[in-house]
């Protein structure tokens, strides 16, 4: 396929993003001010035409100085809500693409000035405003994503509701219920972690409800289990979704009870504890297919908390490093910050440290964090991700070293955004927050003219 049949061969109306798209929408919307000096505002939109911007006649009015008078145009439609800059100062990004027009749906977010908008449907009459924090505990970030996890975690903690923590391996679930845990009324109370993926399945009811001397080979004393460990305060189970079907009704007995008799015991003993657990599963999906009974599922999830994977808000990888980093004596090369950018982190932000940590104990007086340090292109002649192996000091100086370098990142960076994106160079543009016009120079630059060279 060739550069030029990858756009459509209409005049695009946007320097960036493609206002073409047809985007299906409900009968009714809204739009929210999720930061800036308005935060919280929002306005109700049906079928129409609406204007936003400072001037007084404006449908949504903001009083945000970098906001020009009159500086969006809404137009809702059945084919989606076409967002239109009205030859604003500042400009209107979406996507972190600067736009002229361009066609979204709900969950779409428009930056405008030091302005965010969200357009969301209206089926909650008490929608969760994003926190002003970027951190929740341990836990970082400052993308959009995490901040709308932080609210809702801010809120919970002051509960005592049970907690159900969904994500993948690395994303943070423990930091998330240690940070629950810390921020609410149980914070002096202990915190017991009971790790059902690290217990052999005959000890799992010992674990969680304990057991007197003599209920089996080996148990040559009583042994409080976890749930009475954590009396007065929180247990974190995690794992949740390796709990054998025929354990499951015990613990069913206990959080409706609050109640739990060890084995071999003949009486019931009173526990007062928090309960959060967490899986790396769908446990709605394990339900449906049987393996997780669904009167346990709603007893855990009161609330349920996921935790995006760290592929889906690359933003937040860049104030990760700088926090792993903070406080040594180390150069973060552009190159090597592009590698972290643009790796997919299938371990999460766990791998993240692990391969920061490796790299720190091989720099050794440089000082510098060389992308051949990282270990992210071990065994192969290209990273996970797909980038080049990073070459070894050799006879070239410095200069011409590293312009090699970066050419043959930027043309294999530039081939992933447009298989990504099935060709379109516009959707490449938008993904890659680039100018579309930088990217068709870029194209020309490496002559890059098949998807599958």
């Amino acid at each position: 396929m060739s550069v030029d049949e990858w756009d459509t061969g209409q005049v695009p109306r946007t320097d960036i993003a493609d206002p073409g798209q047809k985007v299906p929408v409900p009968d009714k919307l809204r739009v929210l001010v999720l930061s800036g000096p308005d935060a919280s505002k929002q306005l109700e939109l049906e079928r129409g035409t609406y204007l936003v911007g400072k001037a007084p006649g404006c449908d949504l009015v903001l009083s945000d100085g970098s906001v020009s008078r009159q500086h969006l145009e809404l137009r809702v439609t059945e084919a989606g809500v076409l967002v239109k800059d009205l030859g604003s100062t500042n400009g209107s990004f979406f996507g972190g693409a600067r736009f002229s027009e361009v066609t979204v749906g709900p969950g779409a977010v428009i930056a405008i000035g030091n302005t965010e908008l969200k357009l969301t449907t209206v089926e909650r009459s008490h929608p969760i405003m994003p926190s002003s924090s970027e951190h929740f505990g341990a836990l970082l970030g400052p993308s959009l994503q995490m901040r709308e996890v932080f609210a809702v975690l801010e809120l919970v903690a002051q509960s005592d509701v049970a907690v159900l923590i969904e994500g993948e391996t690395g994303t943070g679930k423990e930091l998330c219920a240690e940070a629950i845990r810390s921020a609410g009324p149980r914070a002096k109370g202990p915190l017991v972690i009971c790790d059902l993926a690290g217990v052999s399945r005959s000890l799992i009811e010992s674990e969680l409800f304990g057991h007197v001397r003599g209920a089996f080979t080996g148990a040559d004393r009583d042994r409080e289990g976890a749930f009475q460990q954590a009396h007065g305060g929180t247990i974190f189970i995690d794992e949740i979704g390796e709990l054998e079907l025929d354990m499951q009704p015990r613990l069913l007995r206990a959080l409706e009870s609050r109640k739990v008799k060890p084995v071999g015991a003949a009486q019931y003993r009173d526990v007062d504890v928090r309960v959060i657990a967490a899986t790396n599963r769908d446990l709605r999906e394990e339900v449906k297919a049987g393996r997780f009974r669904d009167d346990l599922y709603h007893r855990l999830a009161v609330v349920r908390v996921t935790l995006p994977p760290l592929r889906e808000r690359k933003s937040d990888v860049a104030p990760l490093v700088q926090h792993f980093l903070a406080g040594k004596d180390v150069m973060v090369p552009p190159e090597t910050m592009a590698l972290f950018t643009d790796y997919d982190w299938p371990g999460n932000v766990r791998e993240l440290k692990n391969v920061i940590d490796r790299g720190l104990s091989l720099m050794g007086s440089n000082r510098v964090l060389l992308p051949s340090l990282l270990g992210l292109d071990a065994g192969s002649a290209t990273t996970p991700s797909g980038m080049p192996q990073w070459p070894a000091a050799g006879n070239e100086g410095f200069r011409e070293a590293k312009e090699r370098l970066i050419a043959s990142w930027e043309r294999d960076y530039v081939m992933q955004l447009l298989r990504r994106a099935g060709g379109n160079v516009s959707k490449a543009a938008r993904e890659g927050g680039l100018d579309r016009v930088y990217l068709h120079r870029l194209i020309k630059k490496y002559n890059i003219a098949n998807l599958d060279e």
